[in-house]
């Protein structure tokens, strides 16, 4: 069955509308309050100690975003915000770790490989500490016990655009990975040859998503050696731009499409350079996992009633471009 691109679109909003998500300054957290929208007070709930332990690699500017949103609920909601990172599971478990020692009161965890991660996630919990999953860990968040999750299916996100792809009348399509063992990553690819269907192929690429310059010889290798490849579909905003120099230094013809956005990518898709990106709304991200712990701490209130609360997939493409690049300049698409 065929579903429309505005079908996808629409669902992304109902999805994000549901979440009656009204942003607004705040204390606490490290942005200064011209970073956030809106005006209000902040809460005058006990001050909260929330770590936010992500696996973001260095020089991603998808997790800028991340951190946003997270910091702009914690300055909402007067939680003292702790962020930390580290793309090694075994390193992020150490930091997951940390924080259930300093005993902060609350965690939001991204979880792209969730073995390495178990243990520190149980300690957390046998400590009294509420767990809350975003962005990586849609099919594991339940598994472990968290006590919500805020994210996209990778299988929804995927379908969408490999149907889109169909559309567009793909018939090869190559799908650049940046990070191998990484599960939310693999999940968009494969979903991807599921939506694109009996219209075309999909053949996945690995890289080194944290050396541009590899990353970028591999693309151009391929692309030259292939040159039945008519689309590539990358699954990160910095991974995207990349391939834009890939294709114009390799003569192809490929269009060039993402998963993620960031400032320069939202610029890109203006210009004509990619032609679209599904958004999984990363501020979305930050800001309803960190509010989230806040009401579960304050009045044990929970959403989502037992199930992910979806935050993508949105379209963004030379319709709507106008829109989201007013907030891209101010860092919150």
């Amino acid at each position: 069955m065929k579903t429309s691109r505005r079908g996808f679109r629409t669902t992304a909003l109902l999805a994000v509308a549901a979440l009656g998500l009204a942003a607004c300054s705040s204390s606490g957290g490290a942005q200064d309050d011209e970073d956030t929208a809106g005006g209000g007070e902040a809460a005058s709930t006990p001050k909260y100690k929330v770590a936010l332990v992500t696996h973001a690699s260095s020089g991603d500017t998808f997790w800028d975003i991340v951190r946003k949103g997270a910091e702009a609920a914690a300055k909402k909601d007067g939680i003292e915000l702790q962020y930390v990172n580290n793309d090694n599971a075994s390193q992020q478990a150490t930091l997951i770790q940390n924080a259930v020692d300093s005993k902060v009161d609350a965690i939001a965890v991204t979880m792209p490989n969730v073995g390495p991660l178990t243990a520190s996630i149980a300690n957390a919990q046998s400590a009294g500490i509420p767990v809350i999953g975003l962005n990586a860990g849609y099919n594991d968040w339940k598994e472990q016990n968290l006590i919500g999750y805020f994210g996209q299916d990778e299988a929804i996100a995927g379908q969408a655009g490999g149907a889109r792809l169909a559309e567009e009348g793909a018939k090869k399509v190559l799908c650049v990975i940046q990070t191998q063992g990484q599960s939310q990553l693999e999940d968009r690819c494969k979903a991807i040859t599921t939506g694109l269907g009996a219209a075309g192929t999909v053949e996945n690429i690995y890289v080194n998503g944290t050396d541009a310059a590899a990353t970028q010889s591999t693309i151009t290798a391929k692309l030259q050696q292939d040159t039945s490849i008519d689309h590539v579909i990358t699954l990160g905003a910095p991974i995207a731009l990349i391939a834009v120099d890939s294709v114009r230094e390799s003569g192809s013809a490929a269009k060039i499409a993402t998963f993620d956005t960031n400032g320069e990518l939202v610029a890109a898709i203006k210009d004509g350079s990619v032609a679209w990106a599904i958004d999984q709304q990363p501020y979305l991200q930050g800001y309803e996992a960190i509010d989230a712990l806040w009401l579960y701490l304050t009045n044990a209130n929970t959403l989502g009633g037992g199930e992910a609360v979806l935050t993508g997939p949105a379209f963004i493409d030379s319709e709507n471009i106008d829109a989201v690049s007013e907030y891209a300049k101010a860092g919150t698409r």
